[in-house]
């Protein structure tokens, strides 16, 4: 008698190790977070070659973003990891620059608050729902993150004294106040549903 074969199990893809280069690139985007706030307060924060400098890392560090996104979902190197890390990178980036842009007298205090506060919410709401799923980065974060750059370049860089470049980095900040308000809402009904679906599978599986 030929025996059956039994059908063998799929076993469950693995997710990708947290050693890749994207998750490098990562961490090496937060530690660069202290080295820009030096060079951002340097002097004062008002001499042009320190804020010029400052500017560079700023820049450099911003693309390490793009760059470690890129190759992440190109070689399937996504992990929950980077997920949770890369917006934090980001957050530690961008608030070590409205922090240091207010503490020098380039941007009023008010901005500042009203940013990292969202920030702040936002990243202990993703931790509150955790254990019921991640919340990936969306498309109006993206927008928001990318807007809050190029604003935050508009400022870092010494152009106080150019009339029409100052307006237009202004014009920039003030788009990014509002996305950043906007996508807060977004996050917080997206947490809710997240939350909600969670409790609901537990309370089926008990």
């Amino acid at each position: 008698m030929t025996p059956v074969a039994r059908d063998k199990e799929t076993p469950a893809e693995a997710e990708p190790s947290l050693w890749n280069l994207p998750n490098a690139l990562t961490m090496l985007r937060i530690a660069m977070v202290p080295l820009f706030g030096w060079l951002l307060l340097a002097d004062g924060g008002h001499e042009a070659p320190w804020r010029v400098t400052a500017f560079v890392v700023f820049l450099l560090a911003i693309l390490t973003d793009k760059i470690d996104g890129d190759l992440a979902r190109k070689r399937g190197l996504v992990t929950n990891f980077g997920k949770i890390a890369d917006p934090i990178a980001d957050k530690a980036l961008t608030g070590m620059a409205f922090v240091g842009l207010s503490l020098v007298g380039d941007l009023p205090w008010w901005v500042t608050i009203v940013v990292l506060g969202r920030e702040l919410a936002i990243t202990v709401i993703r931790f509150i729902v955790l254990r019921y799923g991640v919340m990936a980065a969306s498309r109006g974060g993206k927008l928001k993150t990318t807007l809050q750059a190029v604003a935050l370049c508009g400022f870092i860089l010494p152009i106080a004294g150019i009339a029409w470049l100052h307006a237009i980095a202004w014009v920039l900040m003030a788009a990014a106040v509002v996305v950043t308000v906007v996508t807060g809402v977004e996050y917080v009904v997206q947490a809710a549903r997240v939350w909600s679906a969670g409790r609901q599978g537990h309370g089926s599986r008990g």
